[in-house]
């Protein structure tokens, strides 16, 4: 991944080469260019979907819960052998 920096300052250098050329390129010609270089630069950073997220969201919530239950069953099962050792 490259750092933020270095990202900001490729998608720049392309702008400029896209938007300063001295031969003018046709608007639908800039906004296709412009659309492939961000897919690029996006396909380059560790992102995920929104769907991914929120499905990940979920499993979380139900992990902790879980957790929490789980937690729970410890205490007793440490109490219950402190009662039954004393």
């Amino acid at each position: 991944m490259l750092p933020p920096k270095a990202l900001f300052d490729s998608i720049s250098s392309h702008a400029e080469r896209l938007l300063g050329s001295e031969n003018p390129l046709p608007r639908a010609e800039v906004e296709a260019q412009l659309k492939a270089l961000i897919q690029s630069t996006f396909s380059k950073l560790d992102l995920v979907s929104r769907e991914e997220f929120d499905s990940q969201m979920v499993v979380l919530a139900r992990t902790r819960a879980r957790l929490e239950v789980l937690e729970k069953k410890v205490l007793q099962l440490e109490e219950q052998l402190q009662q039954s050792t004393s």
